[in-house]
């Protein structure tokens, strides 16, 4: 994470599919879902389907603060056009639609990709 001041970042990791609409939610930084709201383009998509995240989801970040979440990401997406989207937001701070987006193919999985709101950057390590 950048290092701003303020409250922890809700983090929506969401993966998108080759029209750029959302297919599935991969991984929820911030457990309270009284302000999933303000993460406005992935509340369109859970807010009408209300998935289950409880097993996907974790605590806020921090500025300054790093993490390592483990997100599974079937092969059968890979190099077919989906995205990897990471949606940010911070109490009373900016909301980031696409602070992190890039297409998911074999060489993006081993990549590191800057971040344009409060993400420093995404590394990925495929196991």
């Amino acid at each position: 994470m950048t290092n701003y001041t303020g409250e922890g970042a809700y983090i929506v990791v969401s993966l998108l599919n080759p029209e750029g609409e959302y297919e599935k939610t991969l991984c929820v930084q911030g457990d309270d879902d009284e302000w999933y709201f303000d993460i406005t383009e992935w509340w369109k998509f859970q807010g009408k389907k209300r998935a289950d995240i409880d097993a996907i989801t974790g605590a806020t970040i921090s500025g300054g603060e790093r993490a390592i979440s483990v997100i599974e990401i079937e092969d059968t997406y890979i190099d077919k056009g989906y995205k990897i989207r990471f949606e940010t937001a911070v109490e009373d701070q900016e909301y980031h639609v696409d602070d992190v987006q890039f297409e998911l193919t074999s060489e993006t999985l081993k990549s590191k990709v800057e971040g344009k709101g409060f993400i420093r950057y995404i590394r990925l390590m495929p196991q």
